[in-house]
């Protein structure tokens, strides 16, 4: 196999020697050989780094000058070493002085002593440094220059690749050198001889076996005795060679090529191409398979062999020439190349198509023609295919009455040739002769004409085409051999009869007279040429009694006048039972015969003389001599019937002489021969084939075919002439049998000379029927399920020269399991065909099975078959499939959207079968019954019908696009399929469940904040104006398709108001500010809940309008157009960003902002449109109040109160909100008349009460307005109650209640936990360094009197910055926060205690705790600049400037008479309301009076803190609360009774009571009790078990004084006892959770117990109490 390798050497592109920049030198010594010398520099000085001598022999000398050249700027000083050794002389040590651009040369003189290298140096010393130059006198010495690699081009395996390298002798010796290297590597010249400083070059060639990346060095033995040598490394590279067959057409694995119809004796030359898609060229050969003996060669193919280049693509012609008409041919041509793993194949094909020729009528009728006379006649010869037809009349001018103007020519296609016909008696007879017309690679045309000749003595009876088709019936009847007059009289004793068509015929009664079977058109031109042989040869291989013999015969039917002889007899037989007359027609040429005419009775012969005279030397003849026989009784029409007239026979002898004298050379003979080879069909039957001779000279052609040479073959005709320009067609027939040799020779003699002839190869061999089946018969299947079917293919081939039918046969039981498609056929001879065999086990066993083919020729379907056996073997088994994983959750799946995946399936079994799967879908939604879901199959598989391999796997593509938001289950089955297509069982076996969840993109607000002028809205507000609540519970809702008309953002619209999809409205409610205040800003965390990704935008009007140009803008706006284009244009409203998308998860902060720029009520519809989900309209409404308005903003005009039920004693307190939006304080009423009707409309009972009718609200403050809803029905109520604000604008607000009944419903609670938003901060607000462990606390359901606490954490995140907080609480008898203010290291946290004390009255309680934060850097500063400011004041009450222009000022404001103003404190420091005027602060400006402002105080940063409760009674708390009212501890007073409340007020004491002291119980104040865990007091005269302190310290304290025990008793039950233990515990509590905050303690680690030992002082109480009671 071929390996990758990570560098491809052979990617340069240039093969041979590798780019380098220096060639290898290889020589004896490790010096190397001649170098360059090159100048060096040394510190300014040129000159050369080595000096070598060469060439010296030793006791000579021998000086070098060694040149030193300044190229230094400066004059330089050197001084120099010499050499050290003895061998190399210069000068005397001396100072060598170099100005700049001078030379000196230092002459060194070397006296060698031996034969050796010598090296010594000379050392050169100046100010800037010393170098060396290096002397060395080498030896001669051998040196190579070789490269270091050599590639050669890649080339395929078992093929060879070429190259060149040039290697060079450097040296000046002379060397011989000697190659070697390993295979598959070889170099061509391996040894020779090289002069100094000649080149050789070397060729490489790389011939590989394998497919491999080949390596090996080149070793090169050098020098004497080869003790030097040198090494190229050669690289090679071999790949696997392929070619492949490029056709037009394929069919069953097999490219084809096509000829289509040719017509017989025509070439025609297609083309296949050779396609090399490798990367190597490639050698290839093309064969022919191997064909069945004796066969014609039809197609051809000139191109044997060759080489492709890589990918390359080489055209190849191919030629087919048909020799038969109306045959098939079919070959295979092969192509191989060396080393390829795979052949190719090409079939070629095409069909013979000859000539569709026919007359234009079959009789001629001449009628009677007078004695002398000549009468034409026209026909046509008419050629209907596209194909030239050659045809040629087989008549004689000279010696016939009946003569044809063009007997022979060619006829073109499509084409029709006009034919006269001349009759000219010279007889009176009647006349009848069956025309042949000749066709070549046709059967021949049959013209009867007819006319009869009347002489003033003789009038025979006329011939008409009635009776030659009467002849012919009579004929087959075999009645013609008897004369008319028998039969006239056999027809009198009605011993014959007509029949309907006038002809005779045989009564039924009477058998004996034998029927004939007509003639096909060659055996009746060879009968009606009286060829004896034919005859015989017919006679022996049919029924004697198939055909009618002849009449009249000649013998023999051909003379031949070629050995001088002038006279030859010939002998006619009459085989009739009538004497019949022969009439010779006279002929004009050198031909003639005597008598001319006779009689001959019944089964007689007589003899005529044929003599040939000529006077023209050297020259051919040849003719027809024609004669006509026919009964004696016809001479006379008197004597004849009409019933039984038989018309005249004519034969014909052919004669053919020439005149030349012995020893004359003949004519030299100019012919073309179609073909020279005649193959017979392979059958035992009588076989015809023609052949064309054409006479290609301007001379005679005579032709001769001696029969005697070849007995088994006739040939018609067998002699004649063919004028110059004319053909001959030649018809030979033959029975081919097995006997016969492989090719039998027939002699073609031309020209009556031995000197020319033409050998004609006769092939007519008989053979059986063979057939060749692939794999020597035997036929193997895989392992195939029972039930299931598996297929195979097999060749069948034709190996005979004849067509062949076959048919497969096999028994019964095996056709159930084992069927072949298709089972018969037509095989053309060398023609192979793929059969397909199938196997369809239906039980689990092993199959051995038979099947024959049987055999038959075409032909001869009635003959003997021929059979053949093919053994089957097949084994079956169970197929079994499984599915990988039998669970495939697909997660959740966008609705509307196509998930694709992977479906594996595992067949463990070990045979291949079919499957087809079946999915049935279930589908479950929430609150929806099954059985209303009847959604179509959403599931699609890329295949359900499929076969998979034996242990193999299969995956399945499949695809689903869910239609809802529901759970979808799709259990996969399957059926095995069987051979018949059906499936196997009832019920589909199961492999796999798929699951999905149909999901729409969600999206949800985990958080809100605020920012600008809305920042002391609590997140309470936030929720509600911004309607959160309704908004999640859209987004969690899905879509409907209205929504989905547009899956993603688009712009649809033409109008500035598009149009809504969507009936999901809502309002964001940006508040109320002062005009020009900070816009207001609202940050909404959006997080994906789902598991999908989700894109949202926020789409305004202008994003979905579809941009116009200006000319189809109208110009006409409605007013509510108007105020869309203001706040769009003005950007009142904006989102940032307003597009995003978010992974599952994940969370992304949106702000929204609302610019305070216009007063008035403003509003902008958005679309958030989520893609692919849903779509919500969001109406943007925000207002603008003028700065000195008194403005209370509402979210809404109405507002329901918590359901309360009725029968109650004490309804809850409930609170309503009002938010001062304005810049001013204000003081508002709420106008309690509406409440008074509704109490006298229902009976005088308070339904609903304002506690706190009247108030004042700062800018920016909410003001919690207290009311009770008391129903007295279980109904809704509602009244309108106006709202005024003293100086401002007045509102109605629409207050709802419903009343419920308890006995039917359940309580509206206030549930631990379960809050409308979270609790926690899930947006920093830029700047924020202090976040809150949680934002809202809901103490849930709590009893009246109680008291809850929660433990809340204060942390500062930052790193640098110090903080300081401070809580605002306005209710602190209600809640409690400690502490309340404090300062935070960074980093540090700070543990808060919130504490809930519930009134005496059940009550909601919702309150928002806000805790400033201020940097410490901040307050420092702002109160280093007070102070600054404090001073600068003090300056400037004492401090003044004058100027002259204040002079001026001065004298003008005396001369007016005006007062100075009056002096102020500087207690009078200015107020934003008394702050000057522009106009008048510039003037300050302008005279430097200008007083510095007063530095305004940080803005601190809020944290809102959201605290809801609510309070019951304790009947009520512990009916609805039973198991959680031991939970709290109850502290409260009589005042706090509401029935010691109402027995007050029945009480009505006459004298005042001084009042005393309250006690410690009822002067504690509630607010500062603690709730935990404790039960109701109880008796103080009994004992008090609740608590485990109270028993053990009884348990302790039981042998003390009795007195010391009730005191004891007496203080554990006191209120101040308890609060003190509960302040201890809840101490202790807040301590350990302040340390889990921390991480200093782990509350969920693991308890370890350890066992202490008894102490020694509870031993000793133990004894002192014991000793107590035994005193006692």
């Amino acid at each position: 196999m071929l390996t990758d390798y990570p560098l491809d050497p052979l990617n340069s592109g240039v093969f041979g020697i590798t780019h380098s920049p220096h060639r290898k030198q290889v020589s004896s010594f490790r010096s190397g050989g001649a170098r360059k010398r090159s100048q060096s520099c040394f510190f300014g000085v040129e000159t050369l780094a080595e000096l070598v001598w060469e060439g010296w022999e030793p006791g000579l000398e021998y000086t070098k000058s060694l040149s030193l050249k300044s190229i230094h700027g400066k004059l330089q000083k050197l001084n120099f070493r010499p050499p050290v050794s003895k061998f190399f002389n210069t000068l005397f040590p001396q100072t060598i002085l170099l100005s700049p651009g001078t030379s000196f040369s230092l002459p060194i003189t070397f006296q060698p002593v031996e034969k050796c290298e010598y090296m010594d140096t000379i050392e050169f010393e100046g100010k800037e440094g010393s170098f060396q130059v290096s002397l060395h006198a080498v030896i001669p010495h051998y040196v190579l220059e070789v490269p270091d690699t050599v590639m050669l081009p890649p080339c395929a395996a078992q093929h060879s690749s070429q190259t060149s390298f040039v290697f060079r002798n450097s040296s000046k010796l002379q060397t011989g050198f000697r190659w070697s290297v390993d295979h598959p590597f070889h170099l061509s010249p391996e040894t020779g001889q090289l002069k100094p400083g000649d080149e050789c070059k070397v060729q490489v060639e790389f011939k590989p076996k394998g497919v491999l990346v080949y390596q090996a060095e080149a070793r090169c033995a050098f020098g004497d005795d080869g003790e030097n040598s040198c090494t190229v490394l050669l690289h090679g590279l071999s790949k696997y060679p392929h070619l492949q067959i490029s056709s037009a057409e394929q069919e069953e694995d097999c490219k084809v090529l096509e000829f289509g119809s040719v017509a017989v004796g025509d070439s025609l030359e297609r083309h296949f191409e050779i396609y090399n898609p490798s990367a190597v060229s490639t050698k290839f050969t093309l064969s022919w398979s191997r064909r069945p003996a004796h066969m014609d060669t039809v197609f051809r193919c000139e191109v044997r062999e060759g080489q492709i280049a890589p990918h390359s693509v080489l055209k190849v012609p191919v030629f087919f020439s048909p020799l038969m008409v109306d045959c098939r041919s079919v070959d295979y041509l092969c192509l191989t190349c060396l080393g390829a793993v795979s052949k190719d194949q090409l079939r070629v094909s095409g069909s013979s198509i000859g000539p569709i020729v026919f007359l234009s009528t079959s009789v001629l009728d001449f009628g009677c023609v007078e004695e002398g006379t000549e009468v034409t006649h026209t026909l046509q010869i008419i050629n209907s295919s596209a194909v030239l037809a050659y045809y040629q009349f087989d008549v004689n001018t000279g010696h016939s009455v009946f003569s044809v103007d063009q007997p022979v020519g060619t006829l073109p296609g499509n084409s029709k040739l006009p034919l006269r016909v001349k009759f000219r008696p010279n007889q009176p007879i009647a006349h009848h002769k069956i025309l042949t017309c000749l066709l070549l690679h046709r059967e021949p045309l049959f013209l009867d004409l007819i006319g009869t000749c009347h002489s003033e003595q003789l009038k025979p009876a006329i011939l008409n085409p009635r009776h030659l088709n009467v002849y012919r019936l009579n004929l087959l009847r075999g009645l013609t051999c008897y004369p008319p007059d028998i039969l006239s009289a056999m027809l009198e004793e009605h011993k014959l009869k007509l029949d309907d068509s006038g002809a005779l015929q045989i009564p039924a009664e009477d058998n004996s007279t034998p029927l004939y079977s007509p003639r096909s058109p060659l055996e009746e031109y060879f009968h009606s040429n009286s060829a004896p042989e034919a005859e015989f040869g017919l006679e022996n291989t049919s029924t004697p009694s198939k055909f009618s013999s002849p009449h009249v015969t000649a013998q023999p039917s051909e003379l031949l006048f070629y050995d001088g002889t002038t006279t030859k007899s010939v002998s006619i037989t009459n085989h009739t039972k009538g004497k019949i007359c022969l009439a010779w027609t006279p002929g004009t040429n050198c031909f003639s015969i005597s008598p001319p005419s006779c009689e001959l009775s019944p089964l007689k012969s007589t003899t005529f003389r044929v003599t040939y005279v000529t006077n023209q030397q050297n020259s051919f003849h040849a003719e027809q001599l024609e004669c006509y026989a026919f009964y004696k009784v016809l001479k006379d029409n008197i004597y004849v019937d009409d019933h039984t007239l038989c018309p005249p026979w004519c034969f014909t002898v052919r004669v053919s002489g020439h005149s030349f004298q012995p020893g004359k050379e003949h004519f030299i003979p100019s012919f073309s021969l179609q073909h020279s080879q005649i193959v017979f069909p392979a059958l035992k039957q009588v076989s015809y084939r023609n052949i064309l001779l054409k006479n290609t000279g301007d001379l005679p052609l005579t032709f001769k075919l001696d029969s005697e040479e070849c007995p088994s073959v006739c040939v018609l005709p067998p002699i004649g002439l063919v004028p110059p320009g004319h053909h001959q067609i030649l018809t030979f027939r033959s029975t081919p049998c097995q006997d016969h040799p492989a090719s039998m020779p027939l002699t073609l003699k031309l020209n009556a000379s031995p000197k020319h002839t033409q050998v004609l190869n006769v092939v007519a061999v008989a053979e059986k029927p063979s057939m060749a089946v692939e794999e020597g018969g035997s036929l193997f299947f895989k392992p195939t399920a029972a039930g299931s079917c598996s297929e195979r293919t097999l060749w069948v081939k034709n190996l005979s020269r004849m067509p062949v039918e076959f048919q497969w046969r096999l028994c019964g039981s095996d056709q159930r399991v084992l069927s072949v498609l298709p089972d018969s056929g037509t095989l053309q001879p060398n023609e192979s065909k793929v059969q397909k065999w199938s196997f369809a086990p239906q039980e689990e066993m092993m199959y051995n099975l038979k099947a024959s083919l049987m055999c038959w020729p075409v032909q001869t379907p009635k003959c003997k078959k021929s059979r053949l056996t093919v053994k089957a073997v097949g084994l079956a088994s169970k197929g079994c499939l499984e599915a990988e994983h039998p669970i495939i959750d697909l997660g959740e799946v966008l609705v509307g959207s196509c998930k694709s995946f992977d479906l594996p399936l595992l067949n463990n079994s070990s045979c291949t079968f079919s499957y087809c799967l079946n999915t049935q879908q279930s589908i479950t939604v929430t609150d929806l019954p099954e059985a209303m879901i009847q959604d179509p199959l959403v599931m699609e598989m890329e295949s359900e019908k499929g076969t998979i391999p034996a242990h193999c796997r299969l995956q399945v593509r499949c695809t689903v696009k869910l239609a809802r938001r529901a759970h979808y289950c799709w259990t996969i089955g399957y059926y095995i399929i069987n051979a018949s297509g059906s499936s196997v069982g009832e019920k589909p076996q199961s492999v796999c469940q798929v699951q999905a969840e149909g999901v729409y993109p969600t999206l949800e607000v985990t958080d809100v904040r605020s920012c600008g002028s809305v920042e002391r809205l609590s997140k309470l507000q936030l929720w509600h104006f911004f309607n959160l609540d309704t908004l999640n519970t859209c987004l969690r809702r899905d879509p409907r398709p209205s929504e989905l008309t547009f899956r993603v953002p688009t712009r649809h619209s033409l109008r500035r108001c598009p149009a809504v999809f969507t009936s999901a409205t809502m309002d964001f409610n940006f508040s109320a500010a002062p005009l020009s205040s900070e816009p207001s800003s609202i940050l909404l965390m959006f997080k994906n809940t789902g598991s999908i990704p989700v894109e949202w935008s926020f789409l305004f009007p202008e994003d979905q309008q579809i941009e116009l140009e200006h000319w189809a803008e109208n110009g006409d706006f409605s007013p509510s157009e108007l105020h869309l284009m203001k706040v769009q244009d003005h950007r009142l409203f904006s989102v940032s960003p307003r597009s995003g998308k978010l992974q599952p998860s994940h969370q992304r902060a949106v702000q929204f902002t609302y610019r305070h720029d216009f007063v008035g009520t403003n509003s902008l519809p958005v679309l958030l449109k989520l893609s692919h989900g849903r779509e919500i309209l969001l109406h943007f409404v925000g207002v603008t109040v003028e700065r000195d308005r008194r403005y209370i903003h509402l979210p809404s005009n109405r507002h329901s109160f918590a359901p309360v039920a009725i029968g109650g004693f004490s309804p809850p307190t409930q609170v309503y909100e009002l938010y001062n939006a304005g810049a001013v304080p204000l003081r508002y009423h709420i106008d309690t008349i509406p409440l008074e009707q509704l109490m006298e409309e229902n009976f005088s009972h308070p339904v609903l009460q304002c506690l706190n009718p009247d108030g004042d609200l700062e800018p920016g403050h909410t003001a919690l307005v207290e009311w009770i809803f008391s129903p007295l029905e279980a109904k809704t109520y509602s009244v309108d109650i106006p709202i005024h604000v003293r100086e401002g604008d007045s509102m109605f607000v629409t207050f709802e209640g419903h009343g419920f009944d308890e006995r039917h419903s359940e309580p509206i609670q206030v549930k631990d936990g379960c809050i409308i938003m979270p609790g926690t901060q899930n947006i920093p607000v830029p700047g924020q360094v202090v976040f809150l462990s949680q934002e809202r606390v809901c103490f849930g359901d709590i009893p009246v009197c109680s008291r809850s606490t929660q433990i809340i954490f204060l942390t500062n995140v930052s790193h640098t910055d110090q903080v300081l907080y401070k809580w605002n609480v306005y209710c602190k008898q209600t809640v409690k926060i400690r502490p309340e203010s404090g300062r935070l290291a960074p980093g540090e946290s700070v543990l808060t205690i919130l504490t809930v004390q519930a009134s005496g009255s059940p009550t909601f309680y919702q309150q928002d705790l806000i805790c400033e934060i201020i940097l410490e850097e901040m307050l420092i500063k702002y109160h280093k600049d007070l102070q600054d400011w404090e001073v600068d004041v003090k300056r400037q009450k004492y401090e003044f400037t004058i100027t002259e222009k204040d002079l001026i000022q001065e004298g003008q404001r005396d001369r007016s008479t005006q007062t100075i103003p009056p002096i102020r404190s500087i207690d009078q420091v200015e107020t934003p309301s008394t702050r000057p005027s522009q106009a008048k602060r510039k003037s300050q400006q302008q005279t430097g009076q200008e007083s510095r402002r007063c530095p305004e105080p940080p803005n601190p940063a809020l944290l809102h803190l959201g605290v809801t409760a609510r309070s019951h009674t304790l009947m009520e708390y512990q009916s609805h609360f039973p198991t959680r009212l031991n939970t709290h501890y109850i502290h409260r007073s009589l005042l706090d009774d509401p029935q010691f409340q109402q027995s007050l007020t029945q009480l009505q004491p006459a004298t005042p009571v001084p009042t005393s002291a309250p006690s410690a119980a009822g002067s504690q104040d509630p607010k500062e009790m603690t709730g935990v865990f404790r039960a109701p007091p109880a008796d103080p005269n009994t004992e008090n078990p609740s608590t485990a302190d109270t028993q053990k310290m009884s348990e302790c304290d039981s042998n003390l004084p009795e007195e010391e025990l009730k005191m004891k008793e007496s203080i554990c039950r006191l209120p101040e006892f308890c609060d003190l233990v509960e302040d201890i515990l809840l101490n202790t509590l807040q301590n350990l959770m302040m340390e889990a905050f921390l991480g200093e303690l782990v509350l969920t680690a693991r308890p370890r117990i350890i066992v202490l030992p008894p102490s020694p002082a509870r031993k000793t109480r133990e004894s002192s109490a014991e000793y107590r009671r035994s005193r006692e």
